[in-house]
C-alpha cells in the first residue's frame, strides 16, 4: 500500500499528525498504525523499536508521528528516546532533556516519564548522554525499565540509532516486541538495508517491516510517499 506524508524540515514542523490530523500524511501514519495493530492480533505488540540503516533517514519523525497516531485512538502510549547518539524526541516535542531514559535506568523512573501536549502520549526523553550508550541499553536495568513501561502503557515506541552506525539498536532489539525500519529512498543503498536487516535478525529481533520515505510524488508540491510492508511472509502489503 502507499501512504503519503508531507516533508518536514525542522523539529517544530515534524508532528504533522498533531498539526494537521486531516492531512494525507496523517492518514498515512494511521494506516501504518492499523497495519501494526493487525500484526499483533494473536500476540499483542506492547513495544516497537524504530530504527534505520544509516543516519538521516527520518526515523525520529516517523516514530514521533506514529506515537501520536496511536495516542489518537485513546490508547495510553509512551515514546522513549533511546537514541543516545543524536536524541531528537525532546526537540520534536519542545521539551527539556534534564531527565529521561538514562536517569530512569540509573536512578529510577521518578521524573523521567512526562506527559506531552498530546492526550494519552507520555514521553521519556533521552536524558543526559552517558559515555557508554550500548552498555546501558544492554543492561538488566534497561530491560527491567522496558518491562515496567509495557505494564503501564498500551504501547511503547522506542527511537534508536541507525543499525549500521553503532550497535545500540541491535543490543536493544531482542528486548522489544518488534522492530520497524525506516529507509529513505535515494539515500541508502539496497545492500546497506540488507546488511541492517541481517544484523537485526542475527540477534533474533522480530523485524516487522519497513517504511520507505523520500519518494517524491508527482503533482502536489511537498508530498512524499511512504510504503509499509510486512516481512513475515516476505511480501509487500
Amino acid at each position: 500500500m502507499n501512504m503519503r506524508s508531507t516533508v518536514t524540515r525542522s523539529p517544530a514542523q515534524a508532528l504533522i499528525t498533531q498539526r494537521d490530523p486531516m492531512a494525507a500524511a496523517s492518514e498515512a501514519f494511521r494506516v501504518l498504525r492499523t497495519n501494526l495493530q493487525f500484526m499483533g492480533l494473536d500476540k499483542p505488540l506492547k513495544s516497537i523499536l524504530v530504527t534505520s540503516a544509516t543516519p538521516g533517514e527520518g526515523k525520529s519523525t516517523v516514530v514521533a508521528n506514529l506515537a501520536v497516531a496511536f495516542a489518537q485512538t485513546g490508547a495510553q502510549v509512551c515514546l522513549v528516546d533511546a537514541d543516545l547518539r543524536r536524541p531528537m524526541v525532546a526537540k520534536i516535542f519542545g521539551m527539556d532533556n534534564w531527565a529521561g531514559m538514562t536517569t530512569a535506568v540509573v536512578s529510577g523512573p521518578e521524573g523521567a516519564i512526562r506527559k506531552s501536549s498530546v492526550n494519552g502520549l507520555s514521553l521519556v526523553t533521552s536524558g543526559p548522554i552517558p559515555p557508554n550508550p550500548a552498555e546501558l541499553l544492554g543492561s538488566g536495568k534497561m530491560e527491567k525499565f522496558l518491562r515496567e513501561l509495557e505494564a503501564q502503557f498500551d504501547m511503547v515506541l522506542i527511537d534508536t540509532p541507525p543499525v549500521l552506525a553503532v550497535t545500540d539498536a541491535a543490543v536493544l532489539a531482542p528486548k522489544v516486541g518488534g522492530v520497524l525500519m525506516v529507509t529513505r529512498s535515494g539515500q541508502v543503498a539496497r545492500q546497506q538495508v540488507i546488511r541492517a536487516r541481517a544484523a537485526l535478525e542475527a540477534v533474533k529481533a522480530n523485524v516487522l517491516g519497513a517504511v520507505l520515505d523520500g519518494v517524491e510524488a508527482e503533482g502536489r508540491d511537498g508530498y512524499y510517499y511512504y510504503y509499509y510492508y510486512q516481512s513475515h511472509e516476505g511480501k509487500r502489503a
